[in-house]
């Protein structure tokens, strides 16, 4: 399909439990998502078994925390109780503290989300690609009095997440109501490094080996 291109990396979002992980990893995820607490939205899990998740997962095989922590340190405190490979920080952090987290978490990779509402989310982008190794592009909304901060199964406007790509020097993934039918566009109009998958895989809230199936089928 990408005539000879590379596809997108593809993770796995709101991985539930380690058969799931497993799941994900057979049909060819190359990262996971795991959600630590979340004001809404899907597959939050506890610390405890994220941690335990975690270890159960082989190399190279990446792991991402979402937290929904604004503060460097208590972000520092979420990793700590379950240690992923990378941090997907899903709210805006506080006064930028990117610093604080790389000194403090030398080894740990740290992505983070926008969510694509408008221009003035093109410009935060930009700004933000500086301090991190990936853009996530979703499709939430922080501004509502229950923040949205990911897992809506809504697509956004990719015309502005292309735009980003273009306009930032870290790799972009793209989520936000990915599924087998709409990737295709997906990827020839964003040209993502990533794509990010939850509710376009799953069944009544499980991971569908069927759905997993069809979707890196169509992403040959």
């Amino acid at each position: 399909m990408n005539k000879g291109k590379p596809r997108p990396k593809v993770k796995i979002c709101c991985i539930s439990s380690i058969e799931e992980a497993r799941t994900a990893i057979e049909y060819g995820a190359s990262a996971l998502g795991l959600v630590g607490y979340m004001p809404s939205g899907p597959g939050v899990i506890g610390d405890e078994l994220i941690y335990q998740i975690v270890k159960s997962v082989p190399p190279p095989i990446s792991t991402f925390l979402l937290t929904s922590e604004t503060k460097a340190q208590n972000i520092i405190a979420h990793y700590k109780r379950v240690q992923t490979s990378v941090i997907q920080i899903v709210d805006e952090l506080k006064n930028r503290e990117y610093d604080i987290l790389r000194n403090e978490l030398l080894n740990v990779k740290l992505v983070q989300v926008i969510h694509v509402i408008d221009d003035n989310s093109v410009k935060e982008a930009i700004e933000v690609s500086k301090y991190v190794d990936a853009i996530l592009l979703d499709s939430g909304n922080p501004n509502l009095s229950v923040k949205e901060l990911g897992g809506t199964g809504r697509t956004h406007n990719w015309e502005l997440s292309r735009e980003i790509r273009k306009l930032i020097p870290v790799p972009l993934f793209l989520a936000g109501g990915i599924n087998k039918d709409n990737v295709k566009q997906a990827i020839e109009t964003v040209k993502p490094f990533g794509l990010d998958l939850c509710s376009g895989v799953r069944t009544n809230g499980k991971l569908d080996p069927q759905k997993l199936k069809e979707f890196f089928n169509a992403i040959e």
